[in-house]
């Protein structure tokens, strides 16, 4: 298996090095250069599988020779039986062929675990293999800070910067990242938003000398390493609602980056038999607007309820549009140059046509999602986050649409634990849903965190002189 840049310019890799590199040199997402086929035989192989199995098997297709099997093997074992439901990826159906996947059952309680526990465990055999250390950087909108800093605490080879937008992820969001005091864990609170965390992370990496000094590494889901494990329950999922190539599955994902939703697309080019795709936005709606016009136009970052989801520059589109222009990284390298300096961009009618012929995109507003919570909660008796919500909330608009017939089955992601945003769960159902008794004393903890400008120069000087300042102890 061999990675190419979505720019065009950067080497072709193999896994090891794709998932050490994280971004392309030249600015760009690494993707297959093909994508491995699921044959109507595997699927219904994999369908007789646990998670952690068919996370084997669908993960050996993309890694190549990077890990033996029976140290992949392990990594799966070890990380899908540490979660707290049998299940892993559990199933709940709310309604006549609508069914709610429940990820949240990892350390942190958001869908972040399901790749980012498989990525802290990549990095140490890897590392430890090639006698090697990295600094991990990341940007967080909320959950992707708490799942890399679980999975990389205490890690000997790994010193890990996240940035995260001051004031706007919710208090148990920031907990989880800044309690945890482990000596090569670092939370940053950036001034800013997280288009602006993001930004920081792309601006140390295309910087070649501070890249190159400090050995940089990714873990945010510009890191291909990131969406893959995310592919996998999809697979799962569809199998056993009983998709089939005469009875296919719709999926929708509450998105701001497009990672999540870009693993059910690669799922997809697999051969997992998928209908549609639902992009549930938040208010904050750039991408459901793109796929209604074509245009891609910034708007400003309006903080919501659901914060993981308050995001204008979604990275991982990149990967798509990739696909959409064929391809060609130099038509995608001119239209994203042109969309950091004016804001916008337009594709074609054709290639509108080509990405509706994948997805929808659906808003719920603020009123729609608590609106949301509180009918779920009503009709079901599930209580629900608000990103939860927002998939909801698409769902039903989706089916509304006649876009996805009642007749087939559908299926909303449900990223985060309730009691992840208790606020704006009690204020819609009038009740405040408890964290885990593993995390009940949670903002009761010690916090430890660094507030800093958004200026590459400070940001860049606080990373070097840790670093620094850790080697020579060493």
């Amino acid at each position: 298996m061999r990675y190419i840049s979505t720019r065009g310019k950067a080497p072709e890799l193999g896994f090891e090095d794709v998932l050490l590199t994280g971004l392309a040199r030249d600015g760009g997402l690494y993707v297959p250069k093909t994508w491995p086929q699921l044959t109507a035989a595997d699927l219904k192989r994999l369908s007789g599988l646990t998670y952690a199995e068919t996370a084997f098997e669908i993960c050996r297709l993309f890694t190549g020779d990077a890990f033996d099997d029976a140290t992949l093997k392990t990594i799966m074992d070890e990380v899908y039986g540490s979660f707290d439901h049998t299940a892993v990826a559990p199933l709940k159906q709310l309604d006549a062929n609508l069914w709610m996947m429940e990820l949240f059952h990892g350390p942190t309680l958001a869908f972040k675990d399901y790749a980012m526990q498989v990525l802290g465990r990549m990095f140490d055999h890897v590392l430890a293999k090639r006698g090697e250390k990295v600094t991990i950087v990341g940007a967080t909108s909320g959950d992707t800070g708490s799942a890399a800093i679980e999975a990389c605490r205490d890690r000997d080879n790994i010193e890990i910067f996240i940035f995260f937008p001051e004031g706007r992820v919710s208090p148990v969001q920031q907990h989880q990242m800044t309690t945890v005091l482990a000596p090569n864990v670092h939370a940053i609170a950036l001034e800013g938003t997280f288009d602006d965390c993001q930004d920081m992370v792309k601006a140390l990496f295309n910087d070649a000398d501070f890249r190159d000094r400090h050995n940089l590494s990714a873990v945010n889901s510009i890191n291909w390493a990131r969406i893959l494990p995310q592919v996998v329950y999809y697979v799962t999922s569809a199998l056993a609602v009983g998709a089939t190539a005469e009875r296919p599955v719709s999926f929708v994902v509450p998105t701001g980056n497009f990672g999540n939703i870009f693993a059910a697309y690669a799922a997809k080019q697999m051969g997992l038999p998928i209908d549609r795709l639902v992009v549930a936005t938040n208010q904050n709606d750039i991408l459901s607007r793109f796929l209604s016009s074509g245009e891609m136009k910034l708007e400003g970052v309006k903080p919501s309820i659901s914060p993981s989801m308050d995001i204008q520059v979604s990275s991982n589109f990149e990967r798509f549009l990739f696909d959409l222009y064929d391809r060609d990284g130099a038509a995608v390298t001119e239209v994203l140059t042109s969309f950091r300096e004016s804001g916008s961009f337009a594709i074609s009618q054709g290639m509108l046509e080509k990405a509706r012929a994948v997805f929808d995109g659906y808003r719920t507003d603020e009123a729609g999602t608590k609106a949301t919570i509180k009918a779920v909660y009503e009709e079901t008796g599930e209580i629900t986050d608000p990103h939860s919500a927002v998939s909801l909330g698409a769902a039903r608009q989706a089916r509304a649409s006649g876009e996805i017939g009642t007749e087939m089955p559908l299926i909303s992601l449900a990223c985060a634990h309730a009691a992840k945003f208790p606020d704006a769960v009690e204020a819609a159902t009038g009740i405040r849903p408890p964290l885990p008794a593993r995390l009940a004393d949670l903002l009761e903890r010690e916090e430890r965190m660094t507030v800093l400008a958004n200026d590459f120069g400070i940001v860049s000087s606080h990373i070097a002189g840790i670093v620094a300042g850790k080697e020579n102890a060493a």
